[in-house]
């Protein structure tokens, strides 16, 4: 997340010694090698950010570093501030060779009082203050690089074709004993499979699941797939984990096998469309692509194309966290997967984190328990992860010692529940990453309107901000980063 911080550093850093040169400002002597060495040092952290990213879950040491590189980048963000400010000043009030000769840190000054005003001298001594404190935030950011090197960051890890967490592929079997609560969208989306298109509509009709990671979508696409009635309504269920990157040849040759119960041994994209055409012609088919991020339409649009054979009446169900994909991809229906319900929390806590405990033990525990749910937020995911890792604990002590912890400190949760988010995170791009991260300075649980947001980020930002802000936060509500998104207000 630190690469919200640096990308715009950089920028800033790039763009006030570009116009210092341009016109002739002279604030700091030598102010190019020290921006030189500080866009290296930079830069160089810069490209090994994605590995950091991925070892700081479970790594201690990793993220200790993270916090000194945070520290100095807000250090570096103060002082480029008031490079800036003293830079708008010099511009106002001018200034004379004199006073240049005097920025040079390694040089003295106190020949220069004599002639100086009082004014002057305040002038020099802010001046000198941000050279050296420029050099400070160099020699700071050495000795992060040297650790940096200890560490072994692989540069680049992050590639077009894979992903800093995986994630466990998925199967369309499910226990349905094991779901609790959605009754509305459980229904909602079974009616939806089972009654028919409309007429004018050719092709499958296409359904999605959409919202954050880990509340729940591919549960409730594997009920809806194992559901009697909709088993009942489809000649074909196929089930394909899509995940990221949308790799057309193992989609393909995952949707043939489902079809003809054998691998295909074609080199040819073009032979693989042509047998999943041959294949659907003719039948009623239902297609799950479970966790979908492809937002690039020509990648989808083979598929869709050669799928216009199914029987009428075929659907189409995917998962996905972002809206666009879902509009990308022709959805004609899209199910929000919002949080669960304080009962329905409970039930999927009590299902796991009782399990062989004798009755006294649960009546001890019960209240601890349904508080430590509390702090899940609705979120399955996050649910299940506490509750497993208290089926092994069975004293008041252990179980306060989790109500008592953050969730994110419990090392389980970390591991289950935020590298999956950070997948999420990832993805966005800096300038939006900037946006989120300005979130933080609010508490928990503050309700945050549109338009107020949008003026904060832009006055952190320049004029674009208002322009593209709502674009911004367009972007994070339709990826689920607001845990509550109520769209009938600003």
């Amino acid at each position: 997340m630190v690469d919200a911080i640096i990308s715009p550093l950089l920028q800033q850093l790039t763009t006030m010694a570009a116009e210092e040169t341009k016109e002739q400002v002279r604030l700091v002597t030598g102010v190019g090698k020290e921006v030189k060495k500080l866009s290296r040092n930079l830069q160089a952290i810069q490209a090994v950010l994605h590995d950091v990213e991925k070892r700081q879950v479970k790594e201690e040491s990793v993220r200790l570093w993270l916090d000194q590189l945070r520290d100095v980048s807000y250090n570096m963000e103060d002082v480029l501030e008031e490079w800036s400010t003293a830079r708008l000043k010099l511009k106002i009030d001018g200034v004379d060779d004199h006073e240049n000769a005097a920025l040079d840190p390694n040089k003295k000054v106190c020949s220069f009082f004599p002639a100086a005003s009082c004014f002057g001298c305040k002038r020099l001594f802010l001046r000198r203050d941000i050279a050296l404190k420029l050099k400070e935030i160099n020699e700071s950011l050495d000795d992060i690089a040297k650790q940096k090197d200890q560490f072994g960051f692989a540069v680049n890890v992050i590639k077009s074709n894979e992903r800093a967490y995986e994630r466990i592929p998925s199967v369309s079997s499910i226990d349905e004993s094991e779901i609790f609560g959605r009754k509305d969208e459980k229904n909602e989306l079974v009616d939806r499979l089972i009654c028919e298109n409309s007429i004018e509509q050719k092709g499958p009709h296409i359904i999605s699941l959409v919202g954050m990671g880990g509340i729940g979508k591919t549960t409730l696409a594997q009920f809806a797939y194992n559901n009697g009635d909709v088993e009942k309504n489809f000649e074909k269920r196929i089930w394909v984990c899509v995940s990221d990157p949308f790799d057309e040849f193992r989609i393909a040759r995952a949707i043939i096998e489902a079809l003809t119960g054998c691998l295909p041994n074609f080199v040819e994209f073009q032979s693989l469309m042509q047998h999943i055409q041959k294949h659907v012609a003719g039948k009623k088919l239902l297609l799950v692509l479970d966790d979908v991020w492809n937002e690039n339409f020509h990648k989808w649009e083979q598929f869709n194309n050669c799928l216009k054979n199914c029987l009428y009446g075929s659907k189409i169900l995917i998962t996905t966290r972002k809206e666009a994909v879902a509009r990308i991809m022709g959805s004609t229906n899209i199910i929000s997967v919002n949080v669960l319900s304080g009962m329905e929390c409970w039930l999927v806590f009590e299902s796991l984190a009782f399990v062989g405990k004798s009755m006294e033990e649960r009546e001890n525990l019960e209240k601890i328990g349904r508080e430590i749910t509390r702090k899940c937020k609705g979120l399955p995911l996050a649910t299940k992860t506490i509750a497993s890792l208290l089926r092994s604990k069975n004293t008041e002590k252990e179980w306060q010692n989790i109500l008592k912890s953050e969730i994110w400190e419990i090392e389980q949760v970390e591991k289950n529940l935020l590298a999956p988010l950070l997948l999420s995170y990832n993805e966005l791009p800096s300038k939006v990453k900037q946006c989120f991260t300005y979130c933080a300075v609010f508490p928990k649980d503050v309700i945050l309107k549109k338009d107020k947001l949008i003026e904060l980020w832009m006055a952190q930002e320049t004029k674009e901000m208002e322009e593209i802000g709502e674009e911004y936060f367009n972007v994070l509500a339709s990826r689920s980063f607001f845990q509550e998104f109520g769209r009938g207000y600003d």
